[in-house]
């Protein structure tokens, strides 16, 4: 791996104010992000990364590749939650198995709009269809998981009773949160609206989503810091197996991604974006999902993993990591 790329992805302003966040709580200062505005900077960056996909979106050919990168993109997102489940279930219940896993199979938002302000400051470019990739692959995992959960509930206790499904609301609250939850809903109209106007909508909206993109990222990536540093105390209580399996499956899912990106021919921008995808992890739609589909899973257990493991590991050594790889074996 080249050190220089890792260093200067450690030693960016985003990278450097999460560190910042997490050094807030470590100090124990009173340093905090007042609600509503952690929402608010969410809803930015959901904002600016979807139109801007959008208009990328419209320079892009559409093609056999488009489709095919956007079909592995769904594939791996119903793929992961399977064995994610299979593994998980050595150790945990049914509940928290499945939200984990469900958890792994989706995507973190956050961490591909990191990504793409990091292709950006290395000069890599990527595909506006990518950004619809990360939409679409936020809620298969979801409905993967809860089926697999359900599955595995038919199955006789140690008393020869059916244990009862927990699936309130039914498949169709579960299916409208999944595909209609905020984030979703946002970044694919924001792509649609980007992709309708085109030039003129960029060249309208280019001082809100470009100039002030990498300033708000900056403000939201320390807020998350300081979120990540308070839920590591919980993560004491999941003991190695879950730590291991954090940083582990990660990994994994990018190397799977690594080889299909080959596989499909994909350039270094977009096959980075694809792999930090695959190795992310959830911690917006899938917890408000999980809420409502299976209400017994302990969301201490899900929440300090993605955001306090596996979001660092992703957004520091993660993406000079996979890039090196990508650029090492890539076509």
């Amino acid at each position: 791996m080249d050190l220089s790329v890792a260093l200067e992805n450690f030693l960016s302003p985003p990278i450097l104010f999460f560190f910042l966040g997490l050094l807030a709580v470590l100090v124990r200062s009173d340093l905090e992000i007042p609600q509503p505005i952690p929402k608010f900077l969410s809803l930015y960056l959901m904002l600016a990364i979807g139109f801007r996909g959008g208009v990328e979106l419209g320079h892009s050919a559409p093609g056999g590749q488009v489709l095919l990168t956007l079909a592995a993109a769904i594939a791996m997102a119903a793929l992961v939650p399977v064995y994610c489940f299979w593994i998980l279930r050595r150790r945990l219940d049914v509940y928290n198995a499945a939200a984990i896993a469900a958890t792994y199979g989706s995507v973190s938002a956050v961490t591909f709009v990191t990504a793409t302000a990091f292709l950006e400051r290395a000069g890599i470019p990527y595909g506006g269809h990518m950004v619809a990739a990360m939409a679409l692959m936020e809620s298969p995992a979801i409905v993967v998981a809860v089926i697999l959960a359900r599955l595995a509930l038919r199955k006789p206790g140690p008393d020869g009773a059916a244990p009862a499904s927990t699936l309130e609301g039914g498949w169709s609250h579960l299916l409208r949160d999944a595909f209609f939850n905020s984030s979703v809903f946002l970044i694919l109209g924001s792509l649609l609206v980007g992709l309708i106007t085109g030039e003129r909508g960029q060249t309208a909206l280019h001082p809100f989503t470009n100039e002030l993109f990498s300033g708000i990222l900056c403000f939201f990536l320390l807020d998350m810091g300081i979120v990540a540093a308070r839920r590591l105390r919980d993560l004491r209580t999941s003991g190695g197996f879950l730590l291991g399996f954090a940083i582990l499956v990660p990994l994994l899912n990018a190397l799977l991604a690594i080889g299909l990106s080959r596989l499909l021919g994909l350039g270094t921008g977009d096959a980075l974006l694809l792999t930090i995808l695959c190795a992310s992890a959830s911690y917006i739609a899938v917890p408000a999902a999980m809420r409502l589909a299976l209400p017994e899973a302990n969301p201490s257990l899900s929440l300090p993993l993605a955001l306090a493991v596996t979001f660092p590991l992703n957004i520091t050594l993660g993406m000079p990591l996979y890039l090196a790889l990508i650029q090492r074996f890539g076509n």
